[in-house]
């Protein structure tokens, strides 16, 4: 496989499956050998008894050397590597040579539509709310690839709805002049009023809100059950820089920036 970092998981993984590879060959030969003491055993071979016992004893050295071999070859320090910056550069490494699309976003990595967080303490990383302990990078990139195959599960228009919850009530409590106007809340509002539990935000991140707000864009979904029109208006030329703005990775690759929402009211039939 080519491009695959020389001091990587990746390359320390296959050198110890090959040592197992050796380890398995050794103990089909221990097994062989047995079979073959039991054989002049059960047939009272007496002249091939001593052979297959001194064959097995040489076969269960050869396998007990063979496998201190292959444990004294793992010698790769994965808790302080799945931590470094090292890990996710060799996902996305990984991910170029079998030519699936992942982005570095806000120390995580997205790979259309999951977003992916390593947690090194436990040596696993998250997909979405899913835990997954398979970090070989080739095995990993694999099963993500497999993933995107699948159909997306969001629900833009249960989303819409909720975000429609969240801007009735921060507009109600501007006042009632402002009921029906059309303004427009910051997505930072909505996000602070949908997690406002403790705990939430960690259940339910910025970066996962901005990549939902990004799938609803998408959908093509642009009214609620009661036909309220949403909109969402972008970072306008006249703000400074991009304060107040959540930004997402595209399926792309490229950098978006949402900044507010507003909905119309309902046209009467």
């Amino acid at each position: 496989m080519e491009n695959i970092n020389p001091n990587g998981l990746e390359k320390a993984l296959a050198k110890t499956e090959a040592d197992v590879d050796s380890s398995l060959k050794a103990a089909n030969a221990v097994v062989s050998s047995l079979k073959k003491f039991r054989g002049a055993i059960k047939a009272g071979s007496l002249r091939e008894l001593k052979k297959a016992i001194d064959t097995s004893e040489q076969a269960i050295a050869a396998l007990k050397q063979q496998f201190s071999n292959t444990k004294d070859g793992w010698n790769f320090d994965a808790e302080n590597y799945v931590g470094s910056k090292a890990f996710p550069d060799e996902i996305l490494e990984m991910a170029k040579t079998l030519g699936v699309r992942i982005f570095e976003q806000d120390e995580r990595l997205y790979c259309y539509p999951f977003l992916i967080r390593i947690i090194p303490t436990e040596l696993a990383i998250q997909i979405d709310k899913a835990k997954e302990k398979r970090l070989r990078p080739s095995t990993l990139v694999t099963h993500l690839k497999s993933l995107q195959n699948k159909p997306v599960r969001f629900k833009p228009e249960a989303f819409l709805e909720s975000l429609f919850l969240a801007y009735d009530a921060i507009i109600k409590s501007r006042g009632k002049g402002q009921v029906g106007k059309g303004s427009v809340v910051t997505l930072r509002e909505i996000y602070r009023l949908l997690t406002l539990l403790p705990g939430q935000t960690k259940e339910y991140s910025l970066q996962e809100f901005a990549r939902d707000i990004y799938l609803l864009d998408r959908s093509g979904v642009t009214e609620t059950k009661k036909g309220c029109g949403v909109t969402m208006p972008g970072v306008s030329s006249g703000m400074k820089g991009t304060a107040g703005a959540i930004r997402v990775i595209t399926q792309e690759g490229q950098d978006k920036l949402y900044y507010g929402i507003s909905f119309s009211e309902a046209k009467e039939a």
